[in-house]
């Protein structure tokens, strides 16, 4: 059963959900644009109102993380937009907790990041791959949740893997 179509050279374009996002990133590589823009310098105005778009969306997912599996021992924190290592741009959402600090192990991290080598932007968490950041609207970026949510377990699944398994960084885990 086929539920969105592609139509020659048109893509319907789903403004939610992951397949919509997906959508729109491949459209951008087709023309070559990012919503239209085809200059660095606008796209990455696209990512600063991008970030802003995302920023509650991430700091919900950590959030919730903190909430359900740190007991609310952890600090969510964000940097805003700034320039990254290779003359590009990133803003990152830390989940940091005592336990996790202890250990001397990074914290649970979701980044936005538009490298110099990049078409457009992208989110990853520190250890889960890159994910396309094509979001220019609320609807899209309350799309994103479940992505950020995915992602920002898999950072917290592989943190405790890098532990040898040793779950003693999960407050939640402890109190059962």
């Amino acid at each position: 059963m086929r539920t969105s179509a592609i139509c020659g050279d048109e893509m319907s374009t789903p403004s939610q959900g992951y397949t919509g996002a997906l959508l729109r990133h491949f459209s951008d590589l087709r023309d070559g644009t990012h919503f239209g823009a085809r200059s660095r310098s606008d796209k990455e105005q696209l990512f600063g109102k991008a970030v802003a778009l995302i920023d509650p969306y991430a700091r919900r997912a950590l959030g919730e993380i903190n909430d359900e599996l740190l007991l609310g021992a952890g600090e969510v924190d964000g940097t805003g937009v700034r320039p990254d290592n290779s003359g590009g741009v990133e803003a990152e959402w830390t989940l940091s907790w005592p336990q996790q600090q202890a250990a001397g192990i990074e914290p649970v991290i979701l980044r936005a990041h538009f490298g110099t080598r990049f078409h457009h932007p992208h989110v990853r968490s520190r250890t889960a791959g890159d994910w396309p950041l094509n979001v220019s609207d609320e609807a899209q970026a309350a799309a994103e949740l479940p992505m950020l949510r995915a992602m920002a377990a898999a950072d917290l699944h592989n943190l405790v893997f890098q532990l040898g398994g040793d779950v003693r960084i999960i407050p939640a885990v402890q109190r059962r």
